[in-house]
């Protein structure tokens, strides 16, 4: 039978299966700082001395911010917990998670959970890497398989070439455009066709880190003469091996882009999926550009906006921010004297970290215009609520820099000729191993980092308060805010609850104190965005029980089964019955659970029935039944 690329490497990693889940062995995981203090911390509870896969990695990049003690204790603790776990330590500076795995580690064929939604990045390189939660994560470092609901294999067919200012950032946002953030969910996208091989690694990267605004499981590109060629420049020849669908295989649905005809494609306020082509959007005025993030900071990128820079002034109105995505890029583009291009420029040099995209620095002023090459556009998400943010290639983005307006990047003349380094600087000083003897380490815990909380086992009846009805595409960061004042107390869930739902009801974090017991109402693809589980955690730590959507973000949805809180789904009359401030009865649980009834779901003011169901698997209603993965780890041992 003839397989898809995605198809041969679920097979090799196989640990078992049912017909809701794939199980699979996990080869390599990835950490960053914004989740890792809790993934280790959940680690630790497990009572597992060291971890069991072949690779892991704590990167630190998100949290690079130091205004207090609290992130610079975490990166302490992370340290100290990779040397005692067996986790190689990538230290602050070195670099962007997704760009340093890519560059150092990543291979082809194997598999890669992160705690990051943008774990799929690694499918440039092809790997089957996949965002999670940070449980499920410390899960997978503790040996356990990562149950992965069997997706629908999507085959991308990538026809010609791109033109002059025409970018891989343009591939993703076309598909965006197309298929919208829910068209990916329940999806993996695999990428096929002569126009594969006219993309480098970098590209592919690009296209498959911003996968995951589509709401997909993860994205893959084939391994070949381009994937060789990165890893020989990377002096990492000996990982490559050739990895491709079979000629012939079938898809459960395919897409063709005709790469010639692209144009420019830029998002608009305030979603990944509200895409235009660059010319039809009026020529607005432009306050800020950033240039970097995990989706646009290779070395590629970045001698892109080198030479369209150099010889030229940022125009006076506009701040540039250039953010490299690794030090090994930095490094190069200092060498070469792209570095000093980019700053006669006038542009404004960021550490290698995630910085801004997540709120951490360099938020807009009130009511101006922020251009970036990132892949989220939340409202909000850039630290300033008013802000008006635009995603797009790095080519856009030096034009709307140099020219002070949203600008078509084609205006700029003929594209520049981009030589790509032979060989990269490899310096991997700056990735500590972890202790040869673990018993000799101490890990050190700042007063800011608290011991986990936990859910009692699942109870069989419920009566809850709706404490908050909410539309569709809900993200996470609507849930649980990132930025410079919350994303250090990550390793507090008592304190970071108090910013519960703040973007939109800030007394949300009271409410649900005092309800004892609630719930949240929503629409559909509810939990988009990161893959944070602190939108999980501290929910269920204020008394959140259940949440009632028309459908769930799969990432999302694991993370409230992980914390023990009911995924319910309800169709458009129950959402429109649920109001907010009623109580809702929940009963029969546990047989709902294994199958035997349906779930009771009773408005209390109105006796009226709402129809709602639990679509979970066998394992998953084990888990909720537990009251969580860790509780249900901690049961098993015990057994």
């Amino acid at each position: 039978m003839k397989k898809t690329l995605t198809a041969k490497i679920i097979e090799s990693h196989l640990a078992g299966s049912s017909a809701d889940e794939y199980l699979l062995t996990i080869d390599q995981t990835l950490t960053q700082d914004a989740t890792g203090t809790m993934a280790y911390l959940e680690f630790e509870a497990m009572g597992i001395d060291r971890v069991k896969t072949g690779l892991s990695v704590s990167y630190v990049d998100h949290n690079t911010l130091q205004t207090g003690f609290e992130n610079a204790d975490d990166h302490r603790f992370l340290q100290d917990a990779a040397a005692k776990f067996g986790v190689l330590f990538s230290r602050p500076g070195n670099g962007i998670c997704h760009q340093v795995h890519l560059e150092r580690f990543g291979a082809p064929g194997k598999t890669l959970l992160g705690s990051d939604s943008h774990t799929p990045t690694a499918g440039g390189i092809a790997m089957l890497a996949i965002g999670a939660g940070g449980l499920d994560v410390a899960a997978a470092m503790a040996g356990m398989p990562f149950a992965l609901p069997r997706p629908k294999v999507v085959g991308v067919i990538l026809e010609n070439s791109l033109k002059p200012w025409v970018s891989a950032k343009d591939i993703i946002l076309e598909l965006l455009r197309r298929l919208t953030v829910k068209g990916g969910v329940g999806k993996i996208f695999e990428y096929l066709g002569p126009g594969v091989e006219t993309l480098s690694v970098p590209e592919r990267a690009t296209i498959t880190n911003m996968g995951a605004e589509l709401g997909a499981t993860t994205s893959i590109f084939p391994s070949d003469e381009r994937t060789l060629a990165f890893l020989e420049a990377q002096g990492r020849a000996s990982d490559w091996v050739r990895l491709e669908a079979d000629e012939g295989a079938a898809y459960d649905e395919t897409i063709t882009i005709d790469l010639s005809v692209l144009e420019p494609l830029a998002a608009c306020p305030h979603s990944p999926d509200a895409v235009m082509p660059v010319k039809d959007i009026p020529r607005t005025k432009v306050d800020q550009v950033i240039i970097g993030s995990c989706t646009n900071s290779s070395m590629k990128d970045m001698l892109t906006v080198a030479a369209l820079l150099k010889g030229r002034k940022v125009h006076p109105d506009v701040s540039l921010a250039i953010a490299p995505g690794s030090r090994q890029v930095l490094e190069m583009l200092a060498v070469t004297g792209a570095l000093g291009d980019i700053i006669s420029a006038g542009a404004r040099i960021l550490e290698t970290a995630c910085g801004p995209c997540i709120g951490m620095g360099q938020a807009p002023a009130s009511g101006s215009v922020s251009v970036r090459t990132f892949n989220r556009n939340f409202k909000g998400r850039s630290g300033t609520s008013d802000a008006m943010v635009y995603l797009a290639s790095p080519e856009t983005a030096c034009a709307c820099a140099l020219t002070g307006v949203i600008t078509d990047p084609r205006e700029l003349g003929a594209y520049p000729k981009i030589e790509q380094p032979a060989s990269f600087t490899v310096d991997d000083s700056m990735i500590l191993r972890p202790a040869q003897d673990p018993s000799r380490v101490q890990i050190r815990r700042g007063p800011n980092i608290r011991p986990l909380p936990k859910r009692a086992p699942m109870e069989d009846s419920l009566v809850l308060k709706v404490l908050l009805r909410l539309q569709d595409n809900v993200t996470t960061d609507d849930i649980m805010p990132a930025g410079s004042k919350i994303l250090p107390l990550r390793s507090n869930i008592e304190a970071i609850s108090r910013y519960v739902f703040s973007p939109i009801d800030d007394t949300f974090s009271e409410r649900a104190k005092a309800s004892g017991a609630g719930c949240i109402v929503a629409g559909a693809n509810y939990g988009q965005g990161s893959s944070r589980e602190h939108a999980a955690l501290a929910p269920m730590y204020l008394g959140v029980k259940a949440v009632f959507a028309r459908s769930f973000a799969r990432i999302h949805r694991s993370n409230l089964i992980n914390f023990g809180i009911l995924p319910v789904l309800i169709d458009e009359a129950g959402f429109e019955r649920l109001a907010a401030g009623a109580t809702v009865k929940v009963q029969g649980i546990h047989a709902a659970l294994e199958g035997r009834s349906p779930l009771g779901v009773t408005v209390a003011e109105t006796g009226e029935v709402i129809q709602a169901h639990l679509e979970v698997s066998a394992r998953e209603a084990q888990l909720l039944k537990a009251g969580g993965l860790l509780n249900y780890i901690s049961h098993s041992v015990r057994g």
